[in-house]
């Protein structure tokens, strides 16, 4: 069996790799920097880096938007670029296991099986595995049984929302929901307050710190421009504002997970009620956002111990474990 293999999750801010011959999960943001609309300028945490400072001549995007890929070309360069790098320049053959959303279209899983192909990375073979599976082999959960298992996964753009059982998703829902949109209710919160305009990045660390700073009862303090004055100004922002702006949010994920619930089978509703709610996700850190579920479900709230990296964790699973490799399927198989 060859040793190289990689286990690909391609989230929409962070794209994350496990690479078999170190046994280890690299995370890079997920993000291109292009100058003069041909030449590429930087990738990865380097491009993330320059984001909302660059010059017009570079153009500094996402190639994925909802959980899909939106920009196929650029994204094979990341790819391509991210798979040199983990294999030191020297491309070798490798097999690649793909995580896909489950409630996207046909179309949109086989542009995630074409971008790996046409990447240039020497790909032998290519499997496709749902991203809710590999999530539930990441949270340590049996998915091959027959219990009803729920996991949702609040990403940057989306949330997914499965019930799993004999190693297949029952129901799933995907909505556009996730850590973007908790950034954008924090600038419109401290914009509509304090008449002041922050960037993408100060909310989204504001966001990340909140737990913090509301066990130390202290304020975030959020630089930015002023709208009256135009001068760059410094502000203490009270937790408080924040986790108001983002309870909306909260509520339409709770109501997505019910809705979900109401359509189970009587017998996986059972199950999930005796295991309670898996939630993983790189948003599904976000301060009192588990508390908000099991309040608004009446279930337990398992929450991941790794959220970012748990797909990740799944695919290194059915890479290196026989047992689970029934789960990864090759996308010719699929309905065209």
């Amino acid at each position: 069996m060859a040793n190289n293999a990689y286990g690909i999750d391609l989230g929409t801010n962070n794209i994350k790799i496990y690479d078999r011959n170190d046994d280890n999960i690299h995370v890079e943001k997920n993000m291109i920097a292009i100058e003069n609309k041909n030449t590429l300028f930087a990738y990865g945490d380097s491009a993330f880096e320059m984001y909302e400072k660059a010059p017009g001549n570079i153009h500094i995007s996402y190639p994925l938007s909802n959980g899909v890929i939106a920009d196929i070309k650029n994204m094979e360069t990341l790819v391509r670029y991210f798979i040199t790098d983990l294999q030191k320049g020297n491309l070798k053959p490798a097999d690649f296991y793909i995580a896909v959303p489950t409630d996207v279209t046909e179309v949109e899983k086989r542009a995630f099986y074409d971008l790996i192909k046409d990447a240039n990375v020497k790909a032998k073979k290519i499997m496709v595995v749902e991203k809710a599976v590999a999530d539930g082999l990441g949270l340590d959960i049996d998915v091959k049984n027959s219990q009803g298992v729920l996991v949702v996964n609040v990403g940057y753009e989306t949330t997914e929302i499965s019930i799993l059982s004999l190693g297949g998703i029952v129901l799933s829902r995907l909505i556009k929901v996730g850590g973007m949109r908790f950034d954008e209710a924090i600038r419109a919160a401290v914009r509509r307050e304090f008449s002041l305009i922050i960037g993408g990045k100060t909310a989204e660390l504001v966001k990340i710190n909140l737990k913090e700073l509301e066990a130390e009862n202290k304020c975030a303090v959020v630089y930015g421009r002023d709208i009256v004055t135009g001068l760059p100004v410094e502000r203490e922002i009270p937790t408080k504002l924040v986790d108001e702006c983002l309870e909306e949010h909260f509520n339409t994920i709770v109501d997505n997970v019910r809705v979900i619930l109401e359509r189970t089978p009587p017998e996986l509703a059972a199950d999930i009620y005796r295991h309670g709610i898996y939630l993983t996700g790189g948003a599904s850190q976000v301060n009192h956002l588990s508390e908000k579920l099991a309040a608004g479900t009446g279930l337990k709230v398992n929450v991941a111990d790794s959220p970012l990296n748990s797909v990740c964790v799944g695919l290194s699973k059915i890479i290196n474990d026989d047992n689970y490799k029934t789960v990864a399927y090759a996308i010719e198989g699929m309905s065209k």
